[in-house]
């Protein structure tokens, strides 16, 4: 990390004391001198630093600002050293793409601020404004085919379900395949892709994209999403930061698909299933068809009751809407 970094790491760390310039510079090995410019320049870019004199610097504990050094300070299981953080990118899965191409390890990953062009699954559009969301990305290298890498959506929404119940306490659940929901309203979706070796035409890794709606900000979504999309923090002013939800869900992704074959994924995943005991309407390509969501297999797979009997739908291209609103 470079000085500007370290120094926000140790603010973060800090964060809501007050903590001296001698003291920073002691502890990253640069000059005060040094450790003024890089505060100078982030309060320029807009980070909420408290200075007072004989007292030091503070990092004020509302400030939430995405920051490799806030995420990477926050992180127990992925390596900081392999995170980027973006205020604005097209796609954090196309960054991550690219960095698998070039040969990137497993866990390399992608935070931004804003993407212009997010993508959701079945070719869908992601709205992903300025401010209000947390859009990442993350490399994972499973010792597997691209049939054994499958589970790995369904592993990251229990890592981002787990992430949100345990750091906001709130009662998040699980739409199968993949979309985490607070009450009857969608706050996170998720989109796997894979990316192949060019020469064997075998699994070369899996980016796993992972948005959430994390505060308030109807005005910056089209009108016809306000009914089916919500926000964690959409009526309560936020007490869990951005970095503190991004490290915990990168942490989460990363250790379950590094443990894949382990499947501890599974019992929450259906612990925290919003779908089984409802009527829904499934769709693949032309066929749409009626059915009653009874169970989820130890793959992930949604048990289904339908008027031609029982049967098990996998992820693919099918997907499940409510057979009235909720």
């Amino acid at each position: 990390m470079n000085v500007k970094e370290n120094v926000l790491k140790f603010l973060e760390e800090h964060k809501d004391e007050f903590v001296s310039g001698e003291e920073i510079a002691e502890s990253i090995g640069v000059t005060r001198s040094s450790v003024w410019k890089a505060i100078s320049s982030f309060r320029n870019e807009g980070y909420d630093i408290e200075a007072v004199t004989r007292r030091g610097y503070r990092l004020k504990s509302e400030s939430n600002m995405l920051t490799s050094g806030g995420i990477g300070s926050l992180m127990k299981y992925a390596d900081p050293s392999l995170l980027t953080v973006y205020q604005e990118t097209d796609s954090t899965n196309t960054r991550i793409k690219a960095a698998a191409l070039k040969g990137a390890p497993n866990g390399t990953a992608a935070v931004a601020n804003e993407q212009s062009d997010g993508r959701g699954r079945l070719g869908r559009k992601f709205v992903s404004p300025p401010g209000s969301g947390i859009y990442l990305s993350i490399l994972l290298r499973p010792d597997t085919d691209l049939e054994g890498a499958i589970p790995i959506t369904t592993a990251a929404s229990v890592a981002v379900c787990e992430a949100v119940r345990d750091l906001t306490g709130m009662d998040a659940g699980i739409k199968w395949v993949n979309d985490v929901y607070i009450g009857s309203k969608k706050i996170c979706g998720i989109l796997t892709e894979a990316v192949t070796d060019i020469e064997t035409g075998g699994l070369d890794s899996i980016v796993a994209g992972i948005g959430i709606n994390y505060s308030y900000n109807p005005d910056a979504y089209p009108e016809d999403l306000h009914e089916r999309i919500g926000w964690i923090y959409e009526d309560t002013k936020p007490v869990v930061s951005r970095n503190e939800l991004a490290a915990a869900v990168i942490d989460r992704t990363l250790y379950y698909a590094d443990h894949l074959s382990e499947r501890a994924f599974i019992e929450p995943y259906k612990r925290y299933s919003i779908i089984i005991g409802r009527n829904i309407i499934c769709t693949r390509g032309n066929e749409k068809f009626e059915a009653r969501a009874v169970g989820i297999d130890d793959n992930g797979g949604l048990i289904v009751d339908t008027d031609t009997g029982r049967r098990t739908l996998s992820s693919g291209e099918i997907s499940v809407r409510w057979k009235k609103d909720r």
